[in-house]
């Protein structure tokens, strides 16, 4: 190997993003947690035209259940909702965002 270029770690499996999003009505968007396990301090973010940066404090998600993210007063065409929560196994912070 040349010098200088950094040592990759050994290869292990990718984490699965555990959200699912049940987009049956797009002001209320129903978010999964479609993993195998909890995942905890779930922090949700949305920009809102009268508020700004708007953000939701979930708490610990378990697998399988459902939580309802109120959008009612955002563009739908136009927000971006981000999700950030930590893995019990790891303590790593991850962020995954969607659109609705």
């Amino acid at each position: 190997m040349p010098l200088g270029l950094p040592q990759l770690p050994s290869s292990a499996p990718a984490y699965r993003v555990p959200w699912r999003v049940l987009r049956t009505d797009r002001a209320h968007p129903l978010v999964l947690n479609g993993g195998d396990e909890p995942v905890d301090f779930v922090r949700v973010f949305h920009d809102d035209p009268d508020a700004g940066i708007v953000t939701d404090l979930w708490g610990q998600v378990l697998p399988s259940e459902r939580v309802e993210l109120c959008l009612c007063a955002t563009d739908l065409d136009d927000v971006v909702v981000t999700l950030a929560w930590f893995r019990p196994d790891d303590g790593l912070e991850y962020v995954w965002r969607f659109v609705v």
